[in-house]
């Protein structure tokens, strides 16, 4: 053997050594930022990352055990090992949200799947890290993707004929049937046994797919499949993407071979094995922690169906992820999520006092699926927060009676409000309890920070749950 094959030898097995060292030692989490699309994902990442770099003391993060007992070193962004995976865009995300002048904006959404990573630097105080070192590194993969993507994730378990039962229906429900319109008719005027059209099928795909379009503008629906007709990327136009539900039963024997069904059947197949199962291999299956950020208060202002919807998806999401215990071996060799942060984000457009509320909200539409997880050993926690602060609290008085307002710049609106919010039920209701005049809860922008500093409420709650037992 040469001797600088075997330095080589020698280099990779280093490598892999410290890399299992790592992994034993609780040194590396992938964090899996998922929601559906608007629930703040890219602002939370942006606050993450800018309260652990430029803010991290514990003035500001008092409930991050880590910075409350003053043991956080630095923290920095770092290469990450994903050399295929584009970097997500802290610094463009940052200068929305702090702009050197004018107004700042919301980040622009998750268009793909984009990570960085952090490395946390922190002083030991008990266990194997401390005996070999008082001081230890933290390395935090943040994984982020378009919300639009998890909804592929029940296709999984689908045939297309499954698929078609489940998705047809919906689309005549009062609020679908006007959007849907167009392309309900054109469905039933095409022949599915008639040898394939391919300009036929290309037409009506491009009318399910401005379709789902227009429902993502309009409402807060969350059923929308397939995810990437929404944000098809490299894939706009490609025959993968050209299908759509059908109405009637479907029998895989009585399937004229060349028609177009066969073909409707091929590319369904075909999306699954090529997209969602790939994109589910490569990344879901290897997250350490996740958080699910919901966006509830826009639910409950498009009304009862709506916000039973998401809550019927976000429970079908959830059987899709790898949990289960994370015991030395399993994260050596096969990494499980063991602990989930439900996360209702914009809790400061209401006020203080109903946030409890909207946790025990959030609590109730995750409670079928979160039972099933704490059956095998996951850790699950619901949590009103907001990564960043938009208003403000206010204290009116009206006829005698003091009233618990919030003061902030509503989205697209000129002017400053002070606001009176409703409050949120404590609980999913059925339709005959939901109120006949509804729920109107305003969005807001971005306020200016003279200071450069980003205002959150109780973001170190969240870092502490998800990160603090691996800090210490």
């Amino acid at each position: 053997m040469s001797q600088s094959f075997a330095k080589k030898t020698f280099k990779s097995i280093k490598g892999k050594a410290q890399k299992a060292l790592h992994r034993s030692l609780d040194q590396h989490v992938k964090l899996a930022v998922t929601g559906l699309s608007g629930s703040g994902k890219t602002a939370f990442i942006t606050a993450l990352v800018k309260h652990l770099t430029t803010q991290a003391d514990d003035k500001n993060l008092p409930f991050f055990d880590v910075m409350r007992e003053h043991r956080h070193v630095a923290t920095k962004v770092v290469p990450q090992e994903a050399l295929k995976v584009p970097t997500f865009n802290y610094t463009r995300a940052l200068s929305s949200l702090l702009p050197s002048d004018g107004m700042p904006t919301w980040p622009a959404s998750t268009e793909r799947i984009n990570t960085l990573r952090l490395a946390i630097k922190y002083q030991s105080n008990a266990g194997l890290r401390g005996h070999f070192s008082p001081q230890s590194t933290l390395y935090l993969d943040i994984i982020d993707y378009p919300g639009e993507w998890l909804l592929d994730l029940p296709m999984l378990e689908q045939s297309y004929s499954q698929w078609c039962e489940q998705q047809y229906p919906l689309l005549t429900q009062p609020s679908r049937v006007n959007t849907s319109s167009d392309f309900l008719a054109a469905v039933e005027q095409l022949d599915l046994n008639a040898p394939v059209d391919e300009n036929a099928l290309a037409h009506i795909a491009q009318l399910y797919q401005s379709m789902l379009v227009g429902l993502k503008k309009d409402t807060k629906l969350a059923m929308l499949q397939p995810g990437r007709m929404l944000m098809p990327g490299d894939l706009q136009g490609a025959p993968l993407l050209l299908f759509f539900p059908v109405s009637g039963e479907i029998n895989s024997d009585d399937v004229v071979a060349g028609s177009n069904l066969a073909h409707l059947i091929k590319r369904f197949n075909a999306y699954i094995k090529e997209v969602v199962k790939p994109f589910y291999n490569e990344h879901f299956r290897h997250f350490d922690r996740q958080i699910v950020l919901v966006d509830v208060l826009s639910a409950l202002n498009e009304g009862h169906e709506t916000l039973q919807e998401q809550s019927s998806v976000i429970n079908q999401l959830l059987a899709h992820f790898n949990y289960g215990e994370s015991g030395f071996f399993k994260r050596l060799f096969k990494p499980n999520i063991d602990k989930i942060l439900f996360a209702a984000n914009k809790s400061d457009h209401i006020s203080a006092k109903h946030h409890k509320d909207l946790a025990l909200l959030l609590d109730s539409l995750v409670h079928e699926q979160s039972n099933h997880l704490k059956f095998d050993g996951v850790q699950i926690e619901t949590m009103a927060m907001s990564s960043i602060t938009a208003t403000q609290p206010r204290q009116i008085t009206d006829k005698g009676q003091t009233l618990d307002c919030i003061y902030g710049k509503p989205l697209n609106e000129p002017d400053w409000l002070t606001y009176l919010p409703p409050q949120p039920p404590k609980r999913m209701l059925n339709k005959s309890e939901w109120p006949a005049q509804g729920f109107e809860f305003l969005s807001f922008s971005p306020m200016p920070s003279p200071d450069k500093q980003l205002k959150h409420i109780r973001l170190d709650h969240v870092m502490q749950y998800l990160l603090g037992d691996k800090l210490t």
